[in-house]
């Protein structure tokens, strides 16, 4: 256990160096923690969720108290933490811990240094970084300066890095609101180790971390379909009439949620079973409605089967059917669509509407780590996308559309504020991807900044307004060729010809600087056959099999000089379609996110079920079963702790699997269930098992009652005839004696 604090580093001084990471012997992802505080009780929360995940990653904790040192070294385990996620959690008063009273104007500068670290960290970062601001403790609080130092400092950190789309800022305060824990200090536990919460705040605060994780990693969901009778609204407006249906609480919480989604870049869309005049009189008849129609990206009003109408949205908007979130208070409409689209996304609202805001809250598929101002102008590309549409439809011909459309394509450099949405299209973007390499924000800026890779921006539009940046191709050049990494396109570019043009560009930048060829490698996927029919389209004759997929070496100039032809983007289009509605897509990992949401939302049911989980480890040395009421609940409480389903009173704790951070937490409960309180000397004697424990809460209990307990018992022995008082001396030698004799 840490025996005292480092003093924080300010980001004007070279930190300490930390060892090196390159011992790690495997390539799994990592959670990398750094804390002020002892934090390794998060790791059986984290290592739960990262099995209900089904993730890969491992967890890591950094030094005891190094938070600026990993934040500001490359070689620390966060600066060399690469595509997995950093973790730094900060509770303002361990700065000032060993020290005489607390320095508000000290701790004020190691704020203002935190934020130029947590800055710095993750400009050159290989993960994106999580802050937490941890909850002060009872005793800093009760101060009111502190109290407006610790809320200030909170608020003033979350608005200095917003702007950093690598970082998001969970402070006290939202992590209370999601996961509310009444009496989340342990004072003995921060005494004896600097362990300063309880197993249920652990709990909480893991299950955030958890959770940024998750949102951390683009899930590719873009749109939410929605129910309308008993879910944007209470009552049938076919049976009701659309003046008789009801907004209660739960129904205006859903529409919110819903439409701050839409600010957030989702979609949304009406699918429900109703005739359409109902609905939309409905909407007419209730300007009151937080939605409204034209928040609505797409309508299916029928009493067609629901996952024929998601079928029929996913054409519609050009987008994957694993791109939809089906929200639906029925049951039976729940199981149509989850037989008959399983890629969809489907959540069973409950049937009392007061459960909604609660249930929607912790659907952590609805978290966005960062939204940018592509996510933000989303609904409205789409609307743009609807005109178009109509255009198309009233055009003689496709040339004559394409040429209506005047379209514009420009294809630069990559700029810094874009660096966001490139990451967000590797993540996305699945039809025109020659290798669907995902790359992370920081990933990106890493292979770019080292100088082997540069990066090109593709921005769209036409008469009807902007596309936005769209694509994007990420390359090297040697001293022959141009070899792609990334190409990628949108698919609402898709079909207009931009594609070629990017292959073009690729040529012209090869003639440009004298090299031969485009090497341009696909890997085939079940949704990118619209790529593969672009580069067959474009050469079919320079394809050569590699050792992972397909190359196609270009020369320069033939690249160069690509144009599209229509034929080619109706055979493109067509294969999308079927890629889109024919070819189930699996790959997304299966969270249960309507299990989590209903079941695992209280810290408490939380720690339960982590604890549950871990009992499904090996028996305990020994069977030795308790003698003694005492012996049995301390048996109960070093079950929960390590994780067994059971403990003999003779079996060592370290033997089982315990370590000094459970000896502190073990050791905080028993001061909580007994009011004792026990030496660290006892964990670290020669035995410490359960039975070892109970003689020593026995001997501080009797220490504990004063004479007035000696003299009682003494009177009670006094009064025992001989024969009774060697009985009684025999069972205490045999280790049996009852704890009150």
């Amino acid at each position: 256990m840490p025996l005292r604090e480092s003093d924080p580093v300010s980001p004007g001084v070279a930190p300490s160096p930390s060892p090196p990471q390159t011992d790690r012997k495997d390539t799994a992802p990592l959670i990398a923690i750094s804390a002020t505080f002892t934090a390794e009780a998060l790791e059986p929360t984290l290592a739960f969720w990262v099995r209900e995940l089904q993730l890969h990653h491992q967890i890591r904790f950094a030094q005891y108290n190094q938070v600026f040192q990993q934040l500001l070294d490359p070689a620390s385990l966060i600066g060399g933490n690469k595509g997995g996620l950093n973790v730094v959690l900060v509770r303002f008063e361990d700065w000032a811990r060993f020290r005489d009273g607390v320095n508000l104007a000290e701790l004020e500068q190691n704020v203002r240094n935190l934020e130029s670290a947590v800055t710095a960290a993750a400009h050159d970062a290989g993960s994106p970084l999580l802050l937490c601001i941890c909850p002060a403790s009872p005793d800093f609080l009760s101060d009111a300066a502190r109290a407006g130092f610790a809320l200030a400092s909170e608020e003033s950190l979350r608005a200095a890095l917003r702007h950093l789309t690598a970082v998001r800022v969970v402070t006290s305060r939202e992590l209370s609101r999601f996961y509310p824990v009444p009496d989340s200090y342990d004072p003995h536990a921060d005494e004896l180790g600097h362990v300063p919460y309880t197993p249920e705040f652990f709990a909480a605060l893991g299950t955030m971390i958890a959770r940024q994780l998750d949102a951390s990693r683009s899930r590719g969901y873009k749109v939410v379909a929605l129910d309308c009778d008993d879910t944007l609204w209470q009552g049938v407006c076919g049976e009701d009439g659309p003046e008789g249906v009801r907004l209660d609480a739960g129904s205006i919480a859903l529409q919110q949620f819903m439409l701050a989604q839409r600010d957030a870049g989702m979609l949304l869309c009406l699918c429900s079973k109703n005739n359409p005049e109902d609905v939309l009189e409905t909407f007419r008849a209730h300007p009151e409605m937080p939605l409204r129609l034209e928040h609505f990206a797409a309508l299916r009003l029928n009493w067609e089967a629901k996952s024929a109408n998601l079928r029929s949205l996913a054409n519609e908007l050009n987008l994957g059917l694993d791109s939809f979130i089906l929200l639906d208070n029925s049951a039976a409409e729940c199981a149509e669509v989850e037989a008959g689209c399983p890629e969809v996304l489907t959540l069973a609202l409950a049937a009392d509407s007061s459960e909604f805001a609660a249930f929607l809250d912790h659907v952590w598929v609805f978290d966005h780590w960062s939204t940018t101002e592509e996510d933000r102008k989303r609904a409205a590309r789409y609307a743009q996308q609807a005109e178009r549409a109509q255009a198309e439809r009233q055009s003689a011909s496709l040339d004559g559309f394409l040429a209506s459309l005047k379209l514009e394509v420009k294809i630069e450099h990559m700029r810094e504020e874009q660096l966001p949405r490139v990451a967000q299209l590797t993540e996305r973007t699945n039809q025109m991807n020659f290798t669907t390499v995902r790359r992370s924000e920081a990933e990106i800026r890493s292979i770019i900044n080292s100088g082997g890779m540069e990066c090109l921006t593709v921005d769209v539009s036409d008469r009807f307004g902007s596309y936005g940046l769209v694509g994007a191709i990420l390359f090297r050049a040697d001293a022959k060729a141009i070899t792609v990494d990334t190409f990628l396109l949108s698919c609402r570019a898709l079909g207009r010809g931009v594609e070629h043009r990017m292959l073009a560009h690729l040529g012209e930048i090869a003639k440009e600087r004298g090299l031969e060829e485009v090497r341009i490698p696909f890997a085939a996927t079940a949704r990118n056959r619209p790529a593969e029919a672009l580069l067959a389209g474009a050469g079919a004759q320079f394809e050569r099999r590699g050792d992972s997929g397909l190359i196609f070496e270009f020369p320069a100039g033939y690249l160069a000089a690509v144009r599209y032809r229509p034929s080619d983007l109706l055979s493109g289009a067509r294969e999308s379609q079927v890629s889109r509605t024919a070819v189930p897509h699996a790959i997304r990992g299966p969270a249960d996110y309507s299990r989590m949401a209903r079941e695992l939302r209280e810290p408490q049911r939380i720690l339960e079920t982590v604890q549950s989980s871990r009992r499904l480890r090996p028996a305990p040395l020994s069977r030795d079963a308790p003698r003694t009421p005492l012996e049995e609940q301390l048996a109960q409480i070093w079950a929960n702790l390590l994780g067994v389903p059971a403990v003999g009173i003779h079996d060592n704790f370290f033997d089982l699997g315990g370590h000094s951070l459970l000896a502190v937490q073990l050791l905080s409960v028993v001061r909580q269930t007994f009011d004792v309180d026990i030496s660290l000397k006892v964990v670290y004697g020669s035995e410490f098992t359960v039975a070892e424990l109970a003689k020593a809460i026995e001997l501080r209990e009797i220490e504990n009652a004063g004479e007035g307990r000696y003299a009682a018992i003494l009177k009670e022995i006094e009064s025992l005839s001989d024969e009774e008082v060697r009985a009684l001396l025999a069972e205490a030698e045999d280790g049996t004696a009852n704890r009150n004799p």
